[in-house]
């Protein structure tokens, strides 16, 4: 039966109950002819928008659904173990407003009727349905539907009423009554023929499905052991249980539909056709919905708002009087800018970066940002781009269509403060953090198979531990090829090849959602009205939209990345302390760039605490190359990494010996001689391809990205175009073919000198503090470490190698955090640093927020303490306990009362 459509498929976005990818979905139905097919996981839409676009691109009729998960009563109703807390309902959306509804149904379902516990599922109710269903196609579902969960216990009454209430609510068209049938379910049939009763006497109209989970026969035994991994079974135990599916699941031909359900006649495989003719959404993901900007005074626009606040910028820059460079280079990035129409996400990034820095907030872009004048005139990088030799066509260029990225950190400390503001500037029902969904990696792949098939874990670690952790995603087809060790596994051990073999068949496969850990979406109208919202996977009180980063930008939505990071807490809390101890306050950018004593530092190898420059590998290399000027800092930044790791040597080699430095060709030198003769950014790339070859750097860029992905079409024509370009300049065929071999390895994995230049500074930055201001500087840093025992360990150690004195916490001295002390003169003589740090009292483990506070508040309201039995008669009872009591006398807290801690202890 040619005309025949699935209506009921899952995906593997019905988490380890679906086998099938949304491709390989798509991709059956073309092969067996279908014009249309749906999508219709339990409970989400994870899927909609691949499924969409997959179904898009093979010409084949998408069509978006969910099987939704109905409460009995109200979707806010308990979970009760053991009770009747959901039934399944089939919905699919009709067009653009079903498309919303089947949105705004499936958010509410997990903001309002998620219910909690094991078992909990993501539910709506009637009430919902009242008020989302139009543009909404229904039909009964699966065996646990709701009429068919009343024919299985013979409340045939309540079955019609149910059935009837979704035919009046939905429409005569628009309710159907689903058939099913499945070898593994023989109650079917029954439970089928009362169906066509029903939809005789009442008119509803019938329709045949097939609860299809995989998308080929064959794939049976993959479905059963994802099914096991789901419900943490082994093979052997799941075969026990009643979970099982025969291979009936899968996605049937027109033909094998027919047969199966040939009894009932043709019409409710007819009304297949008919509910895919009546399903036409369309999606259009070419409009940027960039949010309204109601911070635009009255007579400007977003374009001439931006100039002026730029002009204004590097008027202040540049003391007043910026040189013609500066004005023509902003002049082209704002002309670039307009070009491509990001002036308002220009405004958008700079209007909450200035609330971080103007409630002293540090904020510190990455990536290629940094490359920007028109982010410097903003004061959203500090990095002047023309000075360090940064290249605007790697942040933007009018020959790429894709918004740049400002990805931006922040303090960690106060990252909440950003998010906030933006959800207020915005609305709140505009803005959501960013879901992640989690698949399966190679090393996950042969655990979780493992455990279905009862291996081992000593066995499997064997195996998993073989998988290269670089590059990141190496695949096991991947690994077997280049690990002799695992082949010989492979071939020699039937056991561990089974598993292998399977671990492949679920790999990259969908397990678990999480949340990212710094994307942001907003949007100019409610995203519930086209995003799915769920809770946060740690904060329920925070919400997620539940498409990943990449498919809300392709829906035209704002996706902005803002992270925290450690080092810009302990950075702005070391500034904090130098105001405390030197009374002038100091900001980052008053901080001299050709400081000797933080070289020389550096090169000395004192790189704990230091952001970026302490690991092992980072240290020595530092001390062989003695580094002189921050730019070698930026370098290293950018060379200490996979792939360009082994030109460190050289770059330290170069340094050290000028005299020695060889270039390929004369060509060469102005573009290398900043980086002693060693390739070490992508600018240098961009640069050398428009020097030789005529390449715009916009174009440039485009030819690197495409060597970095391996598109070989693209490399070969830049090849020809490359060497016709040396050829014109005078350079031999010979020296071409070198100098694009020279180009091919870096252009996969150099650096971008923007993001290289402003981590590099903060690491300058970082050893600055430490060398000019070590008191202030490593109480910040205990201060971020207090709680991890290791880390304040580090700390505690280098302090005493920096010759400052950590004082123990003390219940008359300390506060809540770390603070800096003078040294009593005459004591502690050996501290060439006469500021210690003081242990905070919250750094005391067992001790929370409330005894500290009810400790400080007590010392200040009444002075020191003089006994234990001072301290216990004054400090509020219910403040104390016998562990904080303890835990106070044993780290030394009441070392200055009278009494030894043992005679303490014991009273």
């Amino acid at each position: 039966m040619s005309d025949f459509t699935h209506l009921h498929v899952h995906s593997e976005y019905s988490l380890l109950d679906g086998y099938a990818t949304t491709k390989g979905i798509v991709e059956r139905a073309a092969e067996l002819g279908m014009d249309s097919i749906a999508l219709t996981d339990h409970g989400v839409m994870y899927g909609a928008m691949d499924f969409y676009a997959a179904a898009k691109k093979v010409g084949i009729k998408p069509i978006i659904g969910v099987e939704a998960y109905m409460a009995p009563g109200s979707a806010k109703d308990p979970m009760v173990k053991g009770g009747k807390n959901y039934f399944h309902m089939l919905l699919l959306a009709q067009n653009e407003v079903g498309y919303a509804n089947l949105v705004k149904l499936t958010s509410r379902a997990h903001l309002d009727g998620m219910g909690r516990g094991v078992f909990a599922r993501p539910r709506i109710d009637r009430a919902m349905l009242e008020k989302y269903h139009e543009g909404v196609i229904a039909t009964s579902s699966c065996i646990a539907g709701e009429v068919i969960q009343h024919l299985t216990v013979q409340q045939k009454k309540e079955a019609r009423e149910a059935a009837a209430w979704y035919r009046d609510l939905f429409g005569p068209d628009n309710y159907y009554l689903e058939l099913q049938l499945h070898g593994n379910t023989p109650e079917l049939e029954p439970i089928n023929d009362e169906l066509v009763r029903i939809g005789k006497e009442l008119g509803i109209p019938l329709v045949a499905t097939n609860d299809t989970h995989f998308v080929r026969r064959e794939d049976l035994e993959a479905q059963k052991h994802v099914m096991a991994m789901g419900f943490n079974l082994t093979m052997k135990d799941f075969c026990t249980k009643n979970y099982q599916m025969d291979d009936s699941y899968h996605i049937m031909s027109g033909d094998e539909m027919w047969q199966l359900f040939k009894r009932y006649g043709t019409t409710p495989l007819e009304n297949t056709r008919r509910i895919a003719d009546m399903c036409h959404l369309k999606m259009d993901f070419g409009r940027v919905q960039l949010p309204t900007l109601n911070f635009i005074p009255e007579g400007h626009d977003a374009a001439s708002y931006l100039k002026f606040v730029c002009e204004e910028g590097l008027m202040k820059r540049t003391g007043g009087s910026p040189t013609e460079e500066y004005v023509r280079r902003l002049d082209y990035e704002l002309d670039v800018i307009n070009a491509t129409g990001f002036p308002d996400y220009m405004l958008i990034v700079w209007d909450y970066v200035k609330f971080a820095r103007t409630n002293g907030i540090p904020a510190l872009p990455r990536g290629s940002a940094g490359a920007s004048l028109v982010l410097y005139c903003l004061y959203i990088t500090d990095v002047d781009p023309i000075k360090n030799k940064l290249l605007f066509e790697r942040f933007l260029s009018r020959e790429r269509l894709e918004m740049p990225d400002i990805d931006t950190d922040f303090a960690d400390s106060r990252r909440g403060e950003i998010l906030d503001y933006i959800a207020s500037t915005y609305g709140r029902e505009n803005v959501a953090q960013i879901i992640t969904y989690g698949t399966l990696g190679a090393k996950a792949a042969l655990r979780d198979m493992a455990r279905v098939l009862d291996i081992p874990l000593s066995e499997v670690d064997r195996v998993a531990k073989l998988i290269p952790s670089l590059p990141v995603g190496t695949t096991i087809a991947q690994a077997l090829e280049r690990v002799p060790e695992l082949k010989q596994i492979y071939d020699g051990n039937p056991e561990l090849h089974n598993l292998i073999d399977w671990a492949r068949k679920v790999e990259g496969r969908m397990k678990s959602v999480g949340t990212h850990a710094c994307g942001v979406v907003v949007s100019r109208n409610p995203l519930d009205e086209m995003v799915p919202l769920q809770r946060t996977s740690k904060d329920e009180n925070a919400v997620m939209a539940a498409f990943e980063g990449p498919t809300l930008a392709k829906m035209g939505l704002l996706k902005m990345d803002i992270l925290g990071l450690a080092n810009l807490s302990i950075v702005a809390e070391a500034l904090k302390y130098i105001q405390q101890t030197t009374g002038q306050k100091l900001e980052l950018a008053d901080i001299p760039l050709e400081d000797r004593k933080t070289f020389e530092s550096l090169g000395r190898g004192e790189t704990t605490n230091v952001f970026q420059l302490e690991s092992a590998g980072m240290t020595r290399y530092l001390m062989q190359l003695r580094p002189t000027r921050v730019d070698d800092l930026y370098a290293m930044v950018a060379l200490y990494r996979p792939g360009p790791l082994e030109q460190i040597p050289v770059y330290i080699q170069n340094k050290n010996n000028p005299h020695n430095i060889k270039y390929l060709h004369p060509i060469l030198k102005p573009i290398l001689e900043d980086t002693y003769g060693v390739i070490v950014y992508q600018e240098q790339i961009m640069q050398l391809l428009q020097t030789i070859a005529g390449y715009t750097l916009g174009e440039a860029y485009i030819v690197i990205k495409a060597i970095s992905k391996k598109n070989k079409e693209l490399m070969g024509e830049n090849e020809i175009r490359f060497k016709e370009g040396c050829g014109k300049k005078g350079i031999s065929q010979e020296i071409a073919t070198q100098l694009w071999e020279l180009i091919l390895p870096f252009a996969g994995y150099s650096f971008n000198r923007p993001h290289a230049t402003l981590y590099g500074l903060l690491s300058y930055q970082t050893a600055w503090l430490k060398t000019n201001h070590p008191t202030e500087y490593m109480a910040a840093v205990l201060t971020a470490a207090a709680g991890e025992i290791e880390e304040v360990a580090k700390s505690v150690a280098e302090c005493g190698r920096l010759g400052v004195a950590v004082l123990p916490a003390d219940v008359n001295r300390s506060s809540e955090g770390f603070t800096i002390e003078r040294l009593p003169d005459g004591q502690l003589a050996d501290f060439s640093n006469r500021l210690g740090v003081r242990f905070g009292l919250s750094a005391i483990r067992n001790v929370g927020s409330g005894p500290v506070h009810a400790v400080i508040g007590t010392r200040e309201s009444g002075g020191m303490f003089k006994s234990l039995e001072d301290f216990c008669d004054r400090v509020d009872r219910a403040a104390l306990n016998k562990r904080v009591l303890e835990s106070l006398i044993k780290c030394g807290a009441m070392d200055a009362l009278p009494g030894t801690r043992h005679q303490k202890l014991q009273i």
